[in-house]
């Protein structure tokens, strides 16, 4: 039986029913069979210990909504892997959540952690409640509860959650409010934090300027600017609206932003000025994209449309909503419309089916695990601060970030020969981060 076959079969008996895991591990999988790795059996042994998380933790959240009723939502922390150093990924509430989601973030997070050059492991938690439409009081009250339960598995030295979807600088506050009521312990346990009580400057921007940095750098590699491209955008969090605020600064036209009910075309580009007051509807307002008028923007709303519905003419995409949300006829809509490289803002945005197109294609491909890494990059630069009770200004954050991000790009760069051309990222970042892990574990546990 060969390798491929074994893994999928161990994946199937201890791990079935996690599609998402299973795509998530195949992926590397395919790179690492394909370029040299000899010892099958060996490479079997060692990828059976990966794939295993060192703990799942389940359990559930109880918590009083604003009529006075008892509520239940269900929670999980993985922590995956810590031989680089701490348990450290971050927090999704979403109702999508689930142990299949969180298993496949946590193992993209080993792998995103090995290639900033941090001293960090992998992890990923959350929960199925879903922030939206819930008052102020009733997030702080579910924040609470979660780290009631939370707090006895994280440490400043042992596990280090974060934000992600769902999970921005109020809940971090809330969770954060809760941990020192119940431990007392003015401590790094927690990234994402308000500069004001530990927090990072640059944090809330950094994943998506990293995008930016590090697509920046690929087509500098191969000879392309990056000024006059035409940018199809997925989502309007913070990676997307800050991902959309770094490409306008360096002159590209973003051309769409997105939420789960739809999509703006921005027919002449994004301006500064409409990309302001969407940070304020989104992220200080928490409203839709429906929701935003502004007299005197060309903008048009479309209902129900992804942007790569739009059929537009574009150069670059940068999804940067959730996984799964390019499908391969997504693909070959924008493969007609001239798109030249996809850079993955999301983690694993892009469909199985999709992905493999891609490849095929030969398109300039900058993966999640190292297009999306400013954002942990940034906690990681968090808990230095923390654990030297230092604090960086945004000039000083920015500047580190730039050259992780640049880093990350060499390591890519310099792992497999180019494929007509064109440096192939996807797998360079996988062998790259696996040769490291693999390495490395078997120095601590042989």
């Amino acid at each position: 039986m060969d390798l491929k076959k074994r893994l999928q079969d161990e994946l199937s008996q201890h791990h079935s029913y996690q599609p998402e895991f299973h795509a998530a591990v195949e992926e590397v999988l395919n790179d690492v069979i394909e370029y040299g790795q000899e010892n099958n059996e060996e490479l079997f042994q060692f990828l059976e210990r990966l794939i295993e998380p060192d703990r799942t933790l389940r359990f559930k959240i109880e918590w009083v909504d604003d009529g006075g009723v008892t509520r239940v939502n269900r929670a999980w922390r993985v922590q995956f892997n810590n031989s680089l150093g701490v348990y450290k990924g971050g927090l999704r509430f979403h109702p999508t959540c689930n142990e299949s989601v969180l298993k496949f973030l946590g193992f993209e997070q080993i792998f995103k952690n090995a290639l900033t050059g941090l001293s960090m492991g992998g992890a990923k938690g959350g929960s199925d409640f879903d922030p939206k439409g819930k008052s102020m009081r009733e997030v702080q009250r579910f924040c609470e509860s979660l780290m009631t339960e939370l707090c006895k598995y994280i440490g400043a030295d042992m596990d280090v959650p974060a934000g992600d979807i769902g999970v921005g600088t109020r809940e971090i506050a809330f969770l954060f409010g809760q941990y020192l009521k119940i431990k007392g312990s003015y401590s790094g346990v927690i990234t994402g934090k308000d500069p004001s009580f530990g927090g990072s400057c640059g944090r809330v921007e950094a994943t998506g300027y990293g995008v930016i940095y590090l697509l920046n750098e690929a087509l500098l590699a191969h000879d392309i600017k990056i000024k006059g491209k035409r940018v199809l955008i997925s989502g309007a969090g913070n990676v997307a609206l800050h991902a959309a605020e770094k490409a306008l600064e360096l002159g590209t036209l973003v051309l769409s932003l997105s939420d789960s009910k739809g999509s703006l075309h921005f027919p002449e580009g994004l301006t500064q000025n409409e990309l302001e007051e969407l940070k304020s509807l989104k992220i200080e307002e928490r409203k839709r994209l429906s929701d935003w008028s502004a007299s005197g923007s060309k903008a048009v709303y479309k209902d129900g449309c992804k942007p790569w519905e739009l059929e537009l003419n574009c150069d670059i995409i940068l999804p940067c909503a959730t996984q799964n949300e390019v499908s391969l006829q997504d693909l070959e809509r924008l493969l007609d419309s001239g798109v030249q490289v996809v850079a993955e803002g999301a983690n694993m945005p892009l469909t199985k089916d999709a992905l493999e197109l891609v490849i095929q294609k030969n398109l300039i491909f900058l993966p999640g695990k190292a297009a999306n890494a400013g954002g942990v990059a940034v906690s990681g630069l968090e808990r230095t601060q923390n654990s030297s009770n230092v604090s960086w200004d945004l000039e000083t954050v920015d500047t580190k970030l730039k050259d992780i991000m640049k880093r990350i790009h060499e390591n890519c760069a310099s792992q497999l020969p180019r494929r007509d051309g064109v440096i192939p990222y996807k797998s360079s970042a996988n062998i790259y981060a696996f040769v490291k892990l693999k390495s490395t574990m078997l120095k601590l546990w042989p």
